[in-house]
């Protein structure tokens, strides 16, 4: 038996440490993680603990567990990418170019389409949870972890007020990928572009009820954040 003190470490967090691990390679597709007993040993953790952190990951769709073969890491294409977890964890490391590409690209296909229904659809209730939003932005700036929550809601906000529960579902995905790219983006040297006049286009357009207008200015926003997101990217190259 280990020595090593039990830490007060949840299975969420193990959870957490064990996929970003994973997500960034330090586990390699098709390898064999080690046994419970000793992660729980590695970690100085309970071995019920350990199994509950890998049943997580299993359901995320990170690892498979066979009788006598252990517990391996599955292949990319069928871990769930869009968990938002799984997300946060990729930008825990430094991702991959052609996956952050990916990511935009999804933003493309869903979010300008979703601006147009919401300035459709959207609700004085809708505009005021958009514009409170805006302020604590401003206020705070997207640096902080009070703007980036404010982001994260507004852009929520856009997909309730598309009136469509199937995109409201996919609001825990588009939100991950918007706190994590601004996250990022913030966490180097360099300077990302004030983005604050593309979001209040996007509001102002929603809140004139102009559907068009909605949809260039989240393209622009979304094309301007990819640009940021990229450049920080290289400058960690």
């Amino acid at each position: 038996m280990s020595d090593l003190p039990r830490r007060r470490t949840s299975h969420t967090q193990l959870a957490r440490d064990l996929g970003i691990e994973i997500v960034t390679g330090a586990h390699p597709v098709g390898a064999t993680l080690p046994t419970e007993h000793e992660i729980a040993e590695q970690r100085g953790v309970s071995r019920s603990l350990v199994r509950e952190a890998l049943r997580i990951l299993g359901a995320k769709g990170l690892l498979e567990s066979k009788p006598k073969t252990g517990t391996r890491i599955r292949e990319r294409a069928v871990w769930n990418l869009l968990d938002p977890n799984v997300l946060a964890w990729m930008f825990e490391g430094e991702p991959a170019v052609g996956f952050v590409r990916s990511l935009f690209q999804l933003r493309l296909i869903i979010e300008p389409s979703a601006a147009e229904l919401a300035a459709t659809f959207r609700t004085t209730r809708h505009l005021s949870r958009m514009g409170h939003a805006l302020e604590q932005m401003q206020n705070h700036g997207l640096a902080s972890p009070i703007g980036q929550a404010a982001d994260q809601s507004f852009h929520h906000v856009i997909l309730e007020a598309a009136r469509n529960e199937l995109l409201v579902s996919l609001g825990g995905s588009i939100g991950a990928a918007v706190r994590w790219t601004t996250i990022f983006k913030h966490r180097q040297t360099r300077k990302p572009s004030d983005s604050m006049p593309q979001h209040r286009a996007l509001f102002e357009a929603i809140a004139d009820a102009d559907p068009a207008g909605a949809r260039a200015a989240t393209m622009a926003l979304i094309a301007q954040a990819q640009v940021d997101t990229e450049l920080s990217l290289r400058a960690t190259d």
